[in-house]
């Protein structure tokens, strides 16, 4: 099992989050850019961008007419995975409670599932691809619904 680099260069991003979480070696200033309103709004549209552009590969590989970008969409979501955990950290230093510590799991296990894609399992055998595929898929929609509803609650109770 051979890791791309785009896997190599995630797991990096994801073991710096983690580090940093358990050791609480936050930056004071980007921690005070996430206590203002309107930082938190746009870093939460940057995010939401991003995971709603993540499913844009699943659309290249249905709809038939697209699948001639399939390969190039394929690559930017593997390298926008792998900074997911940076653009995660940007938006909060924090895991946060309750519903959000539930998403931000679900946000890191999925990214880390992603580093081990299918370029680096597909040799391993059926099973295990189906089974990776059908995580991966769960996962997603699983982050995208919890994101829709911390949007709808963000700008609910503001």
């Amino acid at each position: 099992m051979a890791l791309s680099k785009t896997s190599i260069l995630g797991i990096i991003f994801f073991l710096a989050f983690v580090v940093q979480f358990l050791f609480k070696l936050n930056w004071e200033w980007l921690f005070q850019l996430q206590q203002q309103e309107m930082y938190k709004r746009w870093t939460g549209l940057l995010l939401a961008i991003f995971v709603l552009f993540q499913w844009l590969l699943s659309l290249v590989r249905t709809v038939k007419s697209l699948k001639k970008f399939a390969v190039n969409m394929q690559e930017i979501h593997k390298w926008l995975g792998a900074i997911s955990p940076l653009l995660f950290y940007t938006h909060s230093i924090r895991l946060g409670y309750g519903y959000l510590l539930l998403l931000s799991y679900f946000f890191l296990a999925n990214t880390v599932l992603g580093y081990f894609n299918l370029d680096v399992i597909k040799k391993s055998g059926e099973i295990y691809f189906k089974g990776w595929m059908i995580a991966h898929v769960a996962l997603s929609l699983i982050i995208t619904i919890l994101m829709v509803f911390h949007v709808t609650m963000v700008f609910y109770y503001k």
